[in-house]
């Protein structure tokens, strides 16, 4: 069984034990959070679900990490003209351990 959710405007495809790497998200380490936006659930019977009965499922989770991702730099060069810029960035990511998958 997996769910494919949306969560910082991104979409996931998610399955119980698993652990994902989100946006951040508010909560402290060991908190409950809880994905509304389910896109699609694939069910153990074979059969997708999307659209509005999909929009009635919930996938739960706990949060195992608040963290930073690896630097990305990025640099601008022009040739003959001393110009030359360089910048970096790390984005802020949650890891959740998903839970259940429910379908109401």
């Amino acid at each position: 069984m997996y769910a494919v959710i949306r969560s910082g405007g991104k979409q996931y495809r998610v399955a119980p034990g698993e652990t994902v790497r989100v946006e951040k998200l508010a909560g402290k380490v060991g908190g409950k959070v809880t994905f509304d936006e389910v896109l699609a659930v694939h069910g153990d019977d074979k059969k997708l679900l999307a659209g509005a009965k999909a929009g009635k499922a919930t996938v739960t989770g706990k949060i195992v990490e608040q963290g930073r991702g690896a630097k990305n730099l990025v640099m601008k060069y022009k040739t003959g003209g001393q110009y030359k810029i360089t910048r970096g960035h790390r984005q802020s990511y949650t890891a959740v351990e998903v839970g259940d998958i429910k379908i109401e």
